[in-house]
């Protein structure tokens, strides 16, 4: 289809995306729309960056404005994994219903408990939150599901890696039977994901458009290996200072290395903000917003912006420690290349990461580019010996072997010399400074016996 008008969205959804210079449709919207219309359960799978969005808000919007009924309690509730990803889905519901009556409020934790039971008392049509606050809200008895219509997990796959998943069942449970499900996610998920599909969903159509190793091919992937910690922290530098970029976000795997790298970024002359879930929501809504606006081009963060935040103009990811999985890599360098883009990805790997590195690489089933950086050569540039799959030669092995000889009971050896063997009918000589004569009785009363030393004689 070549235009939303083919989709028979309803003609303010259509003058609202003119505004916004939205003409054509991307391949998940595509798909996705005209099932979601037609009223039946979803479950799509389609990469970061494709317009997931406003694949199912786009028909959440119609279908409330084609069957309006005010007096009933919130009609469609839409459960993110974290806040952030909560206030950019509200800005674009505001956004796309500009010109429609329908309300929505945010839901998330940071934010005042009883200013937002207020406002749910006002019955929106739409709720957009987290899982651990509407829960909050639920036990409370402020959150009323009886008269939902429509429920929808975005990045469902991010909320069951974050333990969320037994809130969203909860959740689910509480809505009515008759309402229908859309579940989208940027991977497929594995077990956990199918058992959550076959609680949710009913009779699904199912939507993979593409599969997690399918990347935006307008991101370039390159890694540069480094030493350690400090050698990492003077790369991040130099490439700040001599990268081409107009926004760029760095990942950590911890909260405490993003504050440390934030703080040696700021003694550099740079401006810059942190973001992880230790971050009040005041200061994580001024991260994002700053970065958003061009107030400031660098973001240090963990995996908490690695899902489903959308800034215009963000051409560079640097990973200063490697994520722990494949779906977490292809998250993190989603932020960039979004929607067609074209965009860097860095990853900065030291030699316990080569591994994890090679791992995710077949996994994507992707070679990245190595990059050496001269001004900052390290001693580490990669493994001597490779095997096929592109892992360190030899490692393997020896932790086979200590499993193996752990299981039989085999002992390592302590390292001292093994003492020599006598000749059979030697004797065997007493040890140094011992007699074997018996000890000789005690008559001092336990204090110890003066030797005297024997008079040597007259002296010539």
């Amino acid at each position: 289809m070549s235009s939303f008008a083919d989709l028979n969205l309803h003609e303010r959804l259509i003058r609202a995306l003119d505004e916004l210079d939205i003409t054509t449709p991307t391949p998940v919207q595509t798909a996705a729309i005209p099932d979601a219309l037609a009223g039946h359960d979803l479950r799509v799978v389609a990469r970061t960056g494709s317009g997931k969005t406003a694949a199912f808000l786009l028909p959440l919007l119609h279908q409330l404005m084609q069957h309006s009924r005010p007096r009933t309690d919130t009609r469609a509730l839409i459960l993110l994994p974290t806040r952030e990803l909560a206030q950019q889905t509200l800005k674009q519901v505001e956004a796309l219903a500009r010109y429609t009556f329908i309300k929505a409020e945010l839901v998330t934790g940071g934010e005042d408990f009883k200013v937002q039971a207020a406002r749910m008392r006002k019955n929106p049509e739409i709720l957009i939150g987290t899982p651990g606050r509407l829960i909050e809200h639920l036990e409370a008895g402020n959150l009323r599901l009886q008269d939902l219509e429509v429920l929808i997990l975005d990045e469902s796959d991010r909320m069951l890696d974050m333990g969320f998943g037994d809130d969203v069942l909860r959740l689910a449970g509480e809505c009515r039977e008759a309402r229908q499900t859309l579940l989208f996610s940027a991977t497929g998920g594995g077990n956990a994901m199918q058992k959550m599909v076959e609680s949710v969903l009913r009779q699904p159509k199912s939507l993979i458009l593409d599969s997690v190793r399918d990347l935006n091919e307008a991101v370039v992937q390159q890694i540069i290996t480094a030493d350690n910690v400090a050698h990492k922290e003077r790369l991040v530098q130099w490439l700040l200072a001599h990268e081409p970029f107009n926004k760029a976000v760095i990942f950590t795997n911890t909260r405490e290395q993003a504050d440390r790298l934030g703080g040696i970024l700021r003694t550099n002359a740079l401006t810059v903000f942190t973001l992880h879930g230790d971050k009040d929501q005041k200061d994580r809504k001024l991260a994002m917003d700053r970065l958003k606006s061009g107030g400031v081009r660098v973001l240090v963060a963990t995996d908490v912006a690695a899902r489903g935040i959308h800034v215009d103009g963000l051409d560079l990811v640097i990973n200063f420690d490697m994520p722990r999985s494949g779906d977490e890599y292809v998250h993190r360098i989603g932020r960039t290349g979004r929607v067609g883009g074209e965009g860097t990805a860095i990853s900065l790997i030291a030699a316990h990461e080569w591994n994890l590195m090679a791992s995710i690489q077949r996994y994507l089933r992707q070679n990245f580019e190595y990059r050496l950086i001269d001004a900052l050569r390290g001693d580490f540039l990669g493994p001597k010996n490779l095997k096929s799959n592109g892992k360190a030669a030899g490692s393997k092995k020896k932790k086979m072997k200590k499993k193996a000889d752990a299981k039989k009971g085999i002992k390592k050896p302590a390292g001292k010399k093994p003492l020599k063997k006598k000749a059979a009918g030697a004797a065997q000589k007493a040890p140094t400074g011992r007699s074997n004569k018996p000890a000789a009785p005690d008559t001092q009363g336990g204090y110890a016996t003066v030797k005297r030393k024997k008079n040597p004689g007259p002296l010539d």
